[in-house]
């Protein structure tokens, strides 16, 4: 075991050990320690202990959230570094530091008890539950959904547990289900699939491919929140997300879930700038390159699942409106066009209005840095201030920074590049430039005049004033006005009023 759990697991575990019980590690936690990953969350399965005693040891180690108390689930948030100690050791001051993953230089952990499900009734709440603090571990992981997730470790004794098989499976890089009869009583573990192969670069086994294929029509059962998390974690923590797009694919994922995806690959492009083939392949493409460049951008989760998200909807469009004209393929309008598309796309996939906004607005505009540049610097036609202001006020609430790098994942994302120059994509130091001097980085331009400006040249509040302030950023925006010739247009309208 190349990675180690923090040692307040260790003292955890023997305050259980020391009451008649046993913790077992499981889970995703024991599957990243082994591939020397370091785990950002700990599932704990307690053999041996009534939930009451359970909940009694580990009241005494933080605060404790019965977040499925019928599940015999326990969230134990530990942020005080300060625990008492256990009959068969130290506290964490003499044998632990605060772990560096959890809140406030805390740990989350989720401790369980052994239990059989028995499904009842369609949604993830349609279960008869029954505990069982007796229930031997390789009872116990017929419930677990793929093998490398059925791995358990004994933190006392470092002794790996693996009835299941996963061991092996994960060093042959297979994804095999553990319970064929029971995997489809919960239809996200097709999600889950998705996630985990493009993530450690698994291959299904053909009868574990057979299994998820028979669940995937029950897919819309799940509530956009619950496919949210596993959207989340195959974009944002695969290195090549199209892994698990591709496979969502061909088990009709999206036909079921998410239809504005497979139209695409019935969309054909313009080989003279998409030689790698149809809108499907071209996303596929984008959606690697923008993984690539949330990393090196270090962007935190969130900004990070934004630019994912715009990546995989930025060329939606192209099914509506892709025709032969003169004997070229073309897609114009598609910016636009794919509005409607996306919002239904991320309305299934539950992400938050002011993250929805985002993306349509970088959708709505991914080609304009481009279009920008060649026409500025290439065609030497300049792009006014106007121009550059206004995209910023049309992309609101993203910012430039977060539309140029998506449009620099769907620049990359193709089979050559332009004129075939190195790497580079100057539109991006370029339009940054732009937008610094301009004060647009992060937002729209600030009024051309602003209401106490108005008031000071002798304009009396009312509706007229709104109307004055937005003629006064056409002015600026589309005819180039300075702020002083605004100020004389003020001064001549007063005349009106």
């Amino acid at each position: 075991m190349k990675q180690q759990p923090p040692k307040i697991i260790t003292t955890l575990s023997v305050s259980i050990r020391d009451a008649g019980g046993r913790a077992l590690l499981v889970g995703g936690c024991v599957r990243d320690m082994l591939l020397d990953i370091a785990p950002k969350d700990f599932d704990i399965e307690v053999y041996g202990l009534a939930p009451e005693k359970l909940t009694e040891i580990a009241k005494t180690f933080g605060e404790v959230i019965e977040v499925g108390r019928a599940f015999g689930i326990l969230k134990l948030k530990i942020t005080s570094p300060q625990p008492p100690p256990s009959k068969g050791g130290g506290g964490i001051t003499d044998i632990a530091p605060p772990y560096e993953g959890g809140v406030g230089g805390g740990l989350e952990i989720d401790l369980g008890i052994p239990r059989s499900d028995s499904k009842i009734a369609d949604g993830h709440k349609g279960f008869d539950v029954r505990v069982d603090p007796s229930m031997s571990p390789q009872d116990a992981v017929r419930r677990r959904d793929f093998t490398i997730n059925a791995i358990m470790m004994d933190p006392l004794t470092d002794e790996v547990i693996d009835p299941a098989g996963g061991v092996a499976d994960l060093e042959k890089k297979i994804l095999r289900v553990v319970d064929p009869v029971l995997f489809g009583d919960d239809p996200l573990r097709v999600l889950r699939a998705l996630q985990f192969v493009a993530r450690f670069d698994l291959i299904v086994d053909p009868e574990s491919m057979n299994v998820i294929k028979a669940t995937v029509s029950r897919l819309k059962e799940l509530s956009p929140e619950r496919l949210r998390d596993e959207w989340r974690k195959l974009l944002v923590l695969a290195e090549m997300p199209s892994i698990g797009l591709q496979l969502g694919f061909d088990l009709g994922v999206f036909d079921v879930l998410h239809p504005e995806l497979p139209i695409l690959k019935s969309t054909p492009q313009n080989p003279e700038w998409h030689p790698e083939g149809d809108v499907w392949i071209h996303t596929l493409m984008v959606v690697d390159e923008a993984a690539m460049i949330i990393r090196r951008e270090n962007l935190d989760d969130e900004s990070a699942f934004t630019i994912m998200l715009a990546a995989l909807c930025h060329d939606l469009g192209k099914s509506l409106c892709t025709r032969v004209i003169d004997e070229k393929i073309r897609s114009i309008g598609h910016e636009e066009e794919g509005e409607a598309p996306t919002r239904s796309f991320l309305k299934t996939v539950g992400v938050s209005s002011a993250v929805v906004e985002k993306i349509v607005g970088i959708v709505n505009d991914h080609l304009k840095p481009t279009v920008f540049y060649l026409q500025e610097i290439e065609k030497k036609e300049p792009i006014t201030d106007g121009a550059i202001r206004k995209l910023a006020a049309r992309i609101s609430p993203a910012t430039m920074n977060e539309l140029l790098l998506v449009s620099e994942a769907d620049y990359f994302g193709r089979g050559q590049w332009r004129h075939g120059e190195l790497r580079t994509y100057p539109e991006r130091p370029w339009l940054l430039d732009r937008a610094e001097r301009l004060n647009v980085l992060v937002g729209p331009a600030p009024h051309a005049i602003t209401g106490a400006e108005l008031v000071a040249l002798g304009i009396e509040p009312g509706p007229k004033m709104g109307e004055m302030i937005r003629e006064a950023d056409r002015l600026r925006d589309d005819e180039g006005k300075t702020k002083e010739e605004i100020e004389e247009w003020i001064n001549d309208q007063k005349r009106w009023l």
